[in-house]
């Protein structure tokens, strides 16, 4: 664990040293980084707990890594995204489940612990401020905490609905404190769920209702929570998370101008990271594609069908999905991330959490407590703003299934596919079409994971195992 902890640390001392220290540098040792007169004042404190943010961009966590990403891993492991032999193959590995103890998310895993290991950092030397920002900067650290650990144990632990032994079973190590040594052992999936919540009241409780841009605000924080508690089965703690959401769903017109930042309002979101040159103009779209539409290198397309999922009056369908081609093949190009309107380049703000979320976590909620209209109205706060004619009425196992696909096409290239197939306990089961918008082409090597394989949760590297002899594998690697 230590190679975790100690990858990326060099960042956010820089940012601590170069920001506050300049005048004081002659009275730090040449051989410390000095790090306790980097936090002290008010704007060192800014500095640092922007520093946690920035990692959030980096290429395992919401950037386009190349072993596996938040950003794609959700569809790429999924039943939305097609692999296209057109592209680099990117992925591969985890879209045919090949991973292994020498080939696994190596960058998520060790991005998210350096992003708590700064959390920690932040959280360790506030204690000693008395500044009027404190509570609010106390409570970033404990979510972006509490995400970064929510993200870890999505993928190496089980989810606690998706079977009957997950809460029993192991999940990741939840740390706590910024010590680069420590070779911390797992917690279980129950308990990394009860700090993830731990860390989340308490920030909902103390961050300010909104925040500087890029950052997150109180709504964020129980949206956020609202998930957790999907995730955990608590069906009513959910809901009332979810109430604390107050802004609308975004509405249907400009909802393509979202994908695009086009749309100057922001349009439901609750929390998003400007991609600006000079600042950042970081590329995330090549995830999924690079070149024009004409002529695209597409490394997923959009599986077909999940296009034909899409009615022809949801305005999703003209969101996230991009009319292209390559060598005089027609394909149904991933149109999120695709770059700015009229650009094609892949520089498009992060968007991290949207209001639409909190309704689809009542429907589901309310659902599960037998609340049928509650459910049945909240669905529609969605498809009210998605359709022009949008269905309605659905009652019963049917209303389940409604609510279900209205995941999957709110959500789809955002992060959660593969997660929402984990946690209800069913398996992948993806059609055999290939790249092509007619389904020509090549179809996926792997077109079933059963409910229940091992491959639902992410085997640790041998590095991993090696550094930190107290992490046990997961079963079945």
């Amino acid at each position: 664990m230590k190679n975790i902890f100690k990858k990326g640390l060099i960042f956010v001392f820089t940012i601590g040293i170069l920001t506050s220290c300049e005048s004081n540098l002659d009275q730090i040792p040449f051989d410390d980084f000095g790090t306790q007169n980097a936090f002290v004042s008010a704007s060192d404190f800014e500095n640092g707990i922007r520093g946690v943010y920035s990692t959030l961009l980096t290429g395992g966590l919401y950037g386009p890594s190349g072993n596996g990403s938040v950003l794609s891993a959700a569809d790429v492991l999924a039943d939305n995204a097609t692999l296209a032999t057109v592209g680099r193959l990117t992925k591969r590995y985890l879209h045919e489940y090949t991973y292994s103890v020498n080939s696994s998310m190596t960058d998520m895993y060790t991005n998210a612990y350096a992003l708590i290991y700064r959390s920690n950092q932040v959280l360790q030397f506030v204690e000693a401020f008395e500044g009027e920002s404190k509570g609010n900067i106390i409570a970033e650290a404990k979510a972006l905490r509490a995400l970064a650990h929510f993200h870890l144990v999505s993928y190496w632990g089980k989810i606690p609905t998706q079977s009957a032994d997950a809460n029993s079973s192991l999940g990741v190590a939840y740390v706590t404190v910024a010590d680069v040594n420590i070779e911390p052992a797992r917690n279980t999936v129950g308990e990394v769920y009860s700090f993830i919540v731990d860390d989340l009241k308490d920030a909902a409780r103390d961050i300010n209702d909104t925040n500087p841009d890029g950052r997150m605000g109180k709504e964020s924080v129980n949206l956020l929570l609202s998930r957790v508690y999907l995730y955990m089965g608590q069906w009513q703690n959910s809901i009332d998370a979810a109430n604390q959401v107050s802004t609308p769903v975004a509405d249907r017109d400009g909802f393509v101008g979202i994908w695009d930042d086009s749309t100057v309002s922001d349009n439901g979101l609750l929390f998003s990271i400007e991609n600006e040159n000079p600042i950042l103009n970081n590329q995330i779209g090549v995830a999924w594609n690079q070149g024009i539409q004409s002529s695209l290198i597409a490394e997923y397309v959009v599986s077909k069908e999940l296009v034909d999922l899409y009615a022809d009056d949801d305005i999703r369908k003209e969101a996230y999905i991009l009319d292209a081609a390559n060598g005089g093949k027609d394909l149904n190009g991933i149109r999120k991330l695709f770059g700015r309107e009229g650009q094609n380049d892949g520089v498009v703000d992060y968007k991290i959490l949207r209001a639409g979320e909190a309704s689809l976590n009542r429907a589901e909620a309310h659902f599960r407590l037998n609340q049928s209209a509650q459910a049945l109205a909240a669905l529609n706060e969605i498809r009210t703003k998605r359709y022009l004619t949008p269905p309605n009425g659905e009652s019963g196992n049917a209303l389940l299934a409604a609510i279900k696909l209205e995941r999957r096409l709110e959500f789809a290239f955002e992060y959660q596919r593969f997660l929402d197939i984990k946690r209800y306990g069913e398996s992948v089961q993806r059609e055999p079409f290939g790249e092509y918008a007619d389904g020509s082409g090549t179809p996926p090597v792997v077109q079933n994971l059963p409910a229940g394989d091992i491959k639902f949760q992410m085997p640790f590297e041998q590095t991993t195992l090696d550094t930190n002899p107290n992490i046990v594998q997961n079963p079945g690697y």
